[in-house]
């Protein structure tokens, strides 16, 4: 199951049927990269460590890297600038930052030119000087996104994924390659911005089996919510290692279906009856037998915080319990 591997790998070998696109012809890719350290999967935040110091390595000189951040658009951005007692710069440029691979200081520096630029010094640069843009900006801007709205980067991004609607509008044509490239899309863009802990108003696909759309809900959830997807999954991963561990049912062996009576009277593990759970949006997962605890509220709670935006607080739920945290938190 790919919820396992939560990873989406662009021109990834074993799903080459459904690439978007080919390989550009000059590209360096997983057959002809000059890079010893990398690793099939690797996260871009450890990558471009690695490279710089590969890079600094292999010229041997001081290295500086260019990063187009810009503090208004973060509070994390602004602490990357402003603390400068946290940090080694060169010649005492604040907007500079010397990086480390795990606790050794590498020779190379991030610079940030822009930092004090707004999104209107953005475009003003790009009007006044007539400077290319990728015209999708200007695109996103005809379709209701202001300029402070518009991200353009792979669309799966903490940011980006919440503007998967724009993306099925921009690029019609590509987006019927996209809802085949990578699961759960499709319902991303439909249902889950409206909500992060209501029903999910969905059904089972008849062409899926009730793994398959277990899979689905999870991976769907995990489009607009990591956090939240996480979570189920580790919930999920109990209950069958419960029932492996008292009646000897691995996971290969759940069946799809088991008698109804009994999945609703919680006796009995099937794929339908975690779907039907996760359909539900049950946080607490009671309808897979777990009580309610004081760390599951705490955990409710900072998802609130943390996701407000994708939250309701008329929240469609049948749990009382969820429904008065989040009206407490959310008043």
């Amino acid at each position: 199951m790919s919820v396992l591997q939560p990873k989406w790998i662009c021109w990834e070998e074993e799903s080459k049927s459904l690439w978007v696109r080919d390989l550009p012809k000059d590209s360096i890719n997983i057959h002809n990269n000059p890079f010893p350290w990398f690793k099939v999967g690797e996260e871009f935040e450890e990558f471009i460590v690695q490279f710089a110091g590969w890079y600094q390595e292999k010229y041997d000189g001081t290295v500086a890297c260019g990063i187009g951040i810009r503090t208004d658009e973060s509070l994390n951005r602004f602490r990357t600038i402003a603390f400068q007692d946290k940090k080694v710069m060169f010649n005492n440029y604040h907007w500079t930052t010397k990086i480390k691979s795990g606790e050794k200081y590498l020779q190379v520096y991030n610079f940030s030119p822009i930092y004090d630029w707004r999104t209107e010094d953005i475009w003003g640069a790009v009007s006044k000087l007539n400077l290319k843009f990728n015209e999708i900006y200007e695109l996103m801007y005809k379709n209701g996104l202001s300029i402070y709205e518009q991200r353009l980067c792979q669309p799966y991004g903490d940011d980006q994924k919440n503007g998967l609607d724009q993306f099925r509008a921009l690029e019609y044509d590509t987006w019927t390659k996209v809802l085949n490239r990578v699961n759960g899309v499709n319902f991303g863009n439909i249902y889950c911005k409206t909500t992060a802990l209501g029903n999910i108003k969905s059904s089972k696909p008849k062409f899926m089996t009730w793994q398959e759309y277990t899979v689905y809900l999870l991976e769907s959830i995990g489009i607009y919510n990591k956090d939240l997807m996480l979570r189920y999954y580790r919930k999920i991963k109990k209950f069958m290692i419960w029932h492996r561990n008292k009646y000897n049912i691995d996971e290969k062996d759940i069946p799809e279906t088991a008698d109804l009576k009994l999945e609703n009277q919680k006796k009995v593990i099937s794929w339908r009856r975690i779907a039907r759970a996760i359909e539900k949006n049950d946080f607490y997962l009671k309808r897979l037998s777990f009580a309610r605890t004081k760390n599951d509220d705490n955990e409710l709670r900072r998802l609130i915080h943390k996701w407000d935006n994708l939250l309701n607080v008329n929240t469609i739920t049948d749990d009382k319990d969820l429904q008065k945290i989040i009206k407490e938190e959310m008043p």
